[in-house]
């Protein structure tokens, strides 16, 4: 290769790997990048320092000409600045959260947020700064399952002392391929199993065993309420080849809405037997969706009566229980093309309020996902608890917590989340969380003989 070509080909190396490095500093915090969470900034540094310091040695060495110097020193210095920058701004939003104020426990309340430690989320809890957590499998990581449950005692008698309602200890032991806290917990096999395995005079029986071994294990562990079950229809299409996350045709009970919805309710009321509540999910289904939210947009081409068997187990199952429902980041073009399910008050409002007279809990699917993180965490979870949504989840990357109750804080002393429609969705929540009178009477019902 001649020498031209070849200094030709380190340059462009040279401005590509800038590029990447200012666009992930650019990004600091990422979702993306929350693998190397714990060194991204010191890594970006350092980066930018010894780029800096070979700039120098070029300039001694007389090795580069003075424009690529230039351009490589004006670059470090760029990548420095906009890491610190970033940076400083991530803890500039974590202080502010964390000093409290009247705005931020109120949407607080509204928010389950994923953790590493126990201690890290303690102070979000005694200050009434979050409404619970979610556990998964790196919560138990370092320890076993009887440390963890005693530290969520711990923080729900904090809790208490301090006059604040119980947290919301939220986890996904759907059974089957998702089961978060396994192998700690019993990996029980998919609902689905039950479906081929039972009797059709025995499958509701069977269904109810099962949610109560499986709430049994999460109660003893300190869990609430699971993020289960699916009652999205099976699709009548493969999988994606290239869906590794959503995977609904595993997960997914049966393509028969009635089925469906026999099996959840009786899954659902076996939680309830052991003290846990349950989430259907993910509103408006998945059955037609081809794309994957974790990663992109996902739109729903289809008209409200094409959807009405894909929406009866959803209907059926959150009528006399007190299931949440968990709205997907699923855009619904023939309600409001402009914002997903999630955060979108036409979807919340007009179909599930006040068409279908569903007062329960909504939530949202984690607000990580792609679908709707690239339009700003924030942004959405502000949109979200003024749609009308109960609970935020920001579940996989802990730090966006941050990032999001700041912006919806912010929204709430705007005016753009409406202080009335937060206040009823709290009403909500004192109906729906543990203890509550909705849980009571459920429990009570499930207890009485025949």
């Amino acid at each position: 290769m001649p020498r031209s070509m070849f200094r030709c080909w380190r340059t462009v190396l040279a401005c590509a790997t800038l590029i990447a490095l200012l666009s992930v500093a650019w990004n600091l915090k990422h979702p993306l990048l929350y693998g190397w969470r714990s060194c991204e900034t010191a890594f970006l540094l350092a980066v930018a320092v010894l780029g800096g310091s070979a700039t120098r040695f070029c300039r001694l060495s007389g090795r580069c000409s003075s424009s690529r110097r230039r351009v490589l020193g004006c670059g470090m210095l760029a990548l420095a600045t906009l890491t610190v920058g970033r940076e400083l701004e991530f803890q500039f939003d974590r202080q502010r959260v964390l000093a409290g104020g009247r705005e931020m426990q109120a949407v607080g309340r509204h928010f389950i947020v994923g953790f590493r430690t126990l201690e890290e989320v303690e102070a979000l809890a005694v200050g009434g700064l979050i409404g619970g957590f979610y556990l998964t499998r790196r919560n138990l990581w370092a320890g076993n399952v009887a440390t963890l449950a005693a530290g969520i005692t711990r923080l729900q008698n904090l809790r208490r002392a301090a006059g604040l309602p119980p947290l919301i200890v939220a986890a996904d032991q759907e059974g089957g391929a998702v089961a978060h806290l396994s192998p700690w917990l019993e990996r029980l096999p998919a609902l689905s199993s039950l479906v081929h395995e039972a009797s059709p005079a025995t499958l509701a029986v069977r269904a109810r065993r099962y949610g109560e071994r499986q709430g049994r294990a999460l109660a003893a562990l300190g869990v609430n309420l699971n993020l289960a079950p699916v009652v999205d229809l099976r699709p009548a299409q493969p999988d994606s080849a290239v869906d590794f996350l959503t995977r609904i045709g595993d997960r997914a009970i049966d393509d028969d809405p009635v089925v469906v919805s026999e099996v959840a309710r009786a899954y659902v009321e076996g939680l309830a037997g052991a003290g846990v509540g349950a989430t259907l999910k993910h509103f408006p289904g998945l059955a037609r969706v081809r794309a994957d939210t974790h990663w992109r947009r996902a739109t729903l081409v289809a008209s409200i009566d094409e959807l009405r068997s894909d929406w009866q187990p959803f209907r059926n199952v959150s009528a006399g229980t007190c299931a949440a429902i968990m709205l997907g980041h699923v855009v619904l073009p023939m309600v409001d093309p402009e914002h997903a399910v999630s955060h979108s008050r036409d979807v919340v409002q007009t179909i599930l309020r006040q068409q279908w007279n569903y007062q329960g809990v909504l939530i949202t699917d984690d607000l990580n996902m792609g679908a709707v993180y690239n339009q700003g965490i924030g942004r959405v979870a502000a949109q979200s608890l003024a749609a009308g949504v109960d609970l935020v989840l920001v579940s996989y990357d802990p730090d966006q917590y941050f990032r999001a109750i700041t912006r919806a804080a912010q929204a709430l002393a705007s005016g753009e989340i409406d202080p009335a429609m937060l206040q009823a969705s709290s009403r909500r929540l004192q109906q729906f969380g543990p203890g509550s009178p909705c849980r009571a009477s459920l429990f009570t019902a499930q207890c009485e003989p025949g």
